[in-house]
């Protein structure tokens, strides 16, 4: 009898998993500006100003700074000043202390938000503009 070993595919990258994604893992701690960021996961400790599509903040994570995303999910603490064209959610375990700008917002049991927290008016594009140069 021939032992035929188990051969397991290498998947293909695909748009979505090949996106601009930076991850700050647990006890970690990054300070400055982040650029050219689609996606940032936060485990540590982010005291940064960014401008992404979409930030999620684990429940071990705190991000202190200012924010501009798409999308936001917050599971940690967020302090700052955080403005989202999108959605933001806040989980249960989720804290914010912050000046908040959003357009659409879910708040689970337990979450906290406090603050300057203001609703926007549906996002406008300007024509050719990257996203610090939507319209609220």
């Amino acid at each position: 009898m021939a032992f035929t070993p188990s051969v397991q595919p290498t998947p293909v990258p695909t748009a979505a998993s090949a996106a601009r994604q930076l991850v700050v893992g647990r006890e970690i701690i990054v300070s400055g500006e982040i650029t050219s960021c689609e996606s940032l996961v936060v485990e540590g400790t982010v005291r940064a100003n960014i401008e992404c599509q979409d930030l999620r903040i684990e429940g071990s994570g705190l991000f202190a700074g200012s924010a501009l995303v798409g999308d936001a999910e917050i599971l940690g603490r967020f302090e700052g000043e955080l403005t989202v064209t999108r959605r933001l959610r806040v989980r249960a375990t989720g804290h914010i202390s912050a000046k908040v700008r959003y357009h659409e917002i879910e708040i689970e049991r337990g979450g906290v938000v406090s603050g300057d927290l203001q609703a926007q008016p549906t996002v406008k594009r300007q024509q050719g503009a990257g996203i610090a140069a939507l319209r609220l």
